[in-house]
């Protein structure tokens, strides 16, 4: 007698679960523009780190002539 085969499924991400969760509660539009806003926030904070490692190099390499 052979054992029935198994299958493996798999566990969804968290990542995942939201998203199907998202997807049920928010429409179409809706979901793209909370995505496009969190795109927007996520590049304002690289944009604000690149400036303050910009203002380190400037204010290490800044000479004061008298």
């Amino acid at each position: 007698m052979q054992a029935a085969p198994v299958r493996a499924t798999a566990i969804p991400s968290f990542t995942n679960a939201l998203r199907a969760v998202e997807s049920l509660l928010l429409s179409s539009g809706q979901r793209t523009a909370r995505r496009n806003a969190w795109t927007s926030v996520l590049e304002d904070r690289r944009r604000a780190k690149d400036r303050v490692e910009a203002q380190r190099v400037l204010d290490q390499t800044y000479i004061v002539r008298p």
